[in-house]
Parts: structure tokens; sequence; C-alpha cells
């Protein structure tokens, strides 16, 4: 694991031209590389065993690093890969260039590589190692011992052979524990496994995830729309699309993207945050048109210009508890069109509750602070409506965004605060204006 110490030791090995880095792992240097400002990036870049270190590399950093290197290196780096990390470096790379680097493979580094670029990057398919071992049922035991034997290795993380039959349609799976304890005359099909099911090559890797927690799975086949085999899925796969969807929740609060380099050029970190900004900036003029309704209310009241803060606060609050369990359900597929009124009228039941609760706190401190009964009964009125409008925004604008193709992670939250800003403002500054405001307590008045 790297810490901010090993960082700092990295940091005198490069200084000192030490041999530090023969003694890290290719994950670990990939970690260090992403914690790096370009020059020293670079210079790192040029000591290490590029092909080795490349698949551990994220995204955005690795696309960084690949475009000055020529196509045939590229090739040449994915050779020794894995079949799944080498076709994401490849899927890092612009069109163009992923069709000289397919020119430069060889015949047989081409056969096994191009299969897999066919399928969606979030994909099963596109998950998936085409580096599997593959029994047929009617062998016997001894057959596939003398089959093994043939190789110099096995594939990596290698638990079960894949059994099919003369179609190559998947049958189920040997486990190497039954290999070995069975006796050499007995038949794959009398001991294979069928408890395993398949998945399509066109299955999300959402769901394969969510399979892979549910199921307790090492590894899984994958098959295509006509049943024959194609591939394997293993663990370790699994936990990149893990680590990369709580990256990418985490990072979409922001409305930045999981892939973004930290030690990015300033122009192009600028360029990237601009958007988001924007939007923001958009919905922050929705919310001062709305204050700017009540300005002669305002321009009488120093005591709602003082209080209008809270209301907005205690509803974005609330929202967003809302929000993070909609979104999350929808990512474990917990929520669906049968439960979602109940979920609504729990989340309305659980904003009212807590709004009367704080409400009652608020008017009274409002009530001692400003001297007005009145001025305690309004703020606190305006937080119940608020609350439970950030609840139902909470509810319903992820289900939207879904519904449009928007990722809620990314966009739910700015739309949200939008509206619970709104309201806040146009409920306290409403029921300011509809509760008489000259009535309140003359020492708040301006001039």
């Amino acid at each position: 694991m790297t810490t901010p110490t090993s960082l700092d030791n990295l940091h005198d090995a490069l200084e000192k031209n030490s041999k530090t880095l023969e003694e890290l792992h290719p994950s670990e240097i990939a970690d260090i590389l992403e914690s790096l400002p370009p020059k020293q990036r670079d210079k790192l870049w040029q000591r290490v065993e590029q092909k080795e270190v490349l698949p551990y590399v994220n995204d955005g950093v690795r696309g960084e690093l690949m475009q000055d290197m020529p196509p045939a290196e590229v090739a040449a780096a994915t050779k020794s890969m894995d079949t799944d990390d080498a076709v994401d470096v490849l899927q890092d790379l612009p069109d163009e260039v992923i069709e000289k680097v397919l020119q430069a493979m060889d015949v047989q580094h081409y056969r096994r590589l191009t299969p897999v670029l066919f399928y969606p990057e979030n994909s099963a398919g596109g998950l998936m190692n085409t580096d599997i071992l593959v029994v047929r049922t009617e062998m016997t035991l001894k057959m596939v011992l003398r089959y093994l034997r043939r190789f110099d290795e096995l594939p990596e993380k290698t638990d079960v052979l894949m059994v099919v039959d003369c179609d190559n349609c998947y049958r189920g799976v040997l486990p190497i524990t039954d290999l070995l304890i069975n006796g050499p005359k007995v038949t794959v099909e009398q001991v294979m496994s069928t408890e395993i099911d398949a998945i399509e090559a066109q299955l999300s890797a959402h769901e394969v995830a969510r399979l892979f927690e549910q199921r307790d799975l090492l590894s899984v086949p994958v098959v295509d729309e006509q049943g024959i085999l194609v591939g394997r899925i293993t663990i370790d796969d699994v936990v990149d699309v893990i680590r990369a969807e709580a990256d990418h929740n985490l990072m979409g609060r922001a409305g930045l993207d999981e892939d973004d380099d930290m030690f990015a050029p300033i122009l192009t970190t600028t360029r990237d945050r601009a958007l988001w900004l924007g939007i923001n900036l958009g919905t922050a003029f929705l919310a001062a048109w709305v204050i700017g309704l009540f300005e002669a209310t305002l321009e009488k009241l120093v005591a709602l210009a003082v209080l209008m803060p809270i209301v907005a606060s205690m509803g974005g609050v609330a929202g967003s508890q809302t929000l993070t369990v909609v979104i999350r359900g929808m990512a474990l597929d917990q929520i669906t069109n049968t439960n979602v009124p109940w979920l609504l009228r729990k989340e309305l039941a659980v904003s009212l509750l807590n709004g009367v609760v704080w409400a009652v706190v608020v008017a009274v401190i409002a009530t001692v602070w400003f001297g007005s009964v009145k001025l305690g009964l309004i703020i606190g009125s305006a937080i119940i409506i608020n609350l439970f409008f950030a609840a139902l925004a909470g509810v319903l604008i992820p289900l939207l965004l879904r519904r449009l193709s928007i990722d809620p992670a990314l966009a739910g939250t700015v739309i949200l605060t939008t509206v619970t800003d709104m309201i806040g403002f146009g409920a306290f500054l409403g029921l300011a204006t509809w509760g008489d405001a000259p009535g309140f307590n003359n020492t708040y008045r301006r001039g």
C-alpha cells in the first residue's frame, strides 16, 4: 500500500537515482505516478517497466502517458497483459490510434483482443478475459489432467475449468479440487457443477458486480446470445468496477469526473470544472431572482436577511440526505416502481417530523433573539415547508434524471440545491410579506 511516507521516500530516491523502484509492485508505481506533478511524472515514467505499470494507472493519467507512445510500442506493451486489461488500455486511445495499434499486432495477439473490443467497455464482454481453460463433457479426468500438463502455466486465478459440449455451448464448471479428488476414469459430466450460471456478454458491469456480491463468486463464465462460451470474469475485475463506481459517486457530488487527474495542467482542470461552475451560477441566479421578488420586504427588516440562510441550509441538508439514500438504492437496484410510493411517503413523514422538531427550536431562538413571536412562527413554518419539499425533490429528482438517461450522482445535487434554495427563500420571505411585515419589532427596521 502506497502511503505519504512512501511517496516522500520515492521523491528522495528519484533525486539520488536509487534502485527503490525495483522493490515496488507495479500497482504501487501506478499510485505514485498519479501522485506526481507532470515533470516528475514524465521522469519516473521513463524509468519504469511501462507495460507492467499501464494496467494499474487510472484512465485519465494513462491517456496522458500513452499519447506519445508509438503504436508498435503500445501493441508490445499490451501483449503480456490480461485481455481485459489490454482492452482497457486500448479503449483510452482515439479510434484512429486503436486501428494503428491493432495493425501493429501479430495475428495471435490480434485475435485474442478483437472479440472483446466489440463489446461496450462497461459490459460483461468488456470486462471478461478470454484466457480460459475449456474441457468437454465426455472427457475423463485422466484426459483432463493430461491436457493441463501440456501448459507451462495456467491462466491466473484459475479456480475452475469451463465445461462445454460439442457445440462449445456452456454446460457447467469443473472445480480444480474435484479434478484432484476423483478417480481418473470418471467423466467430466459426472463431477462437473451446474450451480454457476453463465452471464450474457451484454450484461452491464454494474449488474455483474451485483451478482458477484450476492452469490460470493470468484469467477463466472460469459456467453454470447447463442450460449457459446466466450470468456470469464474474475473477482479482481469486479473489484475494479466497485471502486470505479464509488469514485464516480464521490466525484459526481462535485460535478467532477472520477478519472480527473489531480496533477493535470492548470488550463485543462480549469476547463473541466468550468461547466459545472457555470451551471451552478445559473441556479444561483434563480435563487437570487426569488429573493429579488421580496426586495421591498427585505429593505424593511434586517432580521429576515439574518435568518434567511438558516431556512435554505436546513432544506439543503434534509434534501441531500434523501437524495443520497435514493441514489444508493438505485445503485443497488433496490428501488422499483412498486416501492417508490412507500419510499416517498416514508421520506415525507421523516422530513415533516424533523421539520416540526427543528422548527420549534429555531422559532424559539428567533423569538428570543429578535423579540418577535410572529417572526419565530414565520421561520418555523418556512422550515417545515422547505423540509417537506426537500424530501419530495430528493426522491423525485434522481428518478426523473434516470428516466432522462442523466446520471443522478452527477446532476442531482445541483438541481436539489436550486429547489431547496428557491422554496426556502420563497416560503420564508413570502410568509413574512403575507404576515404583514411592518408588525415586526421596529428595532430591526432599516433607517
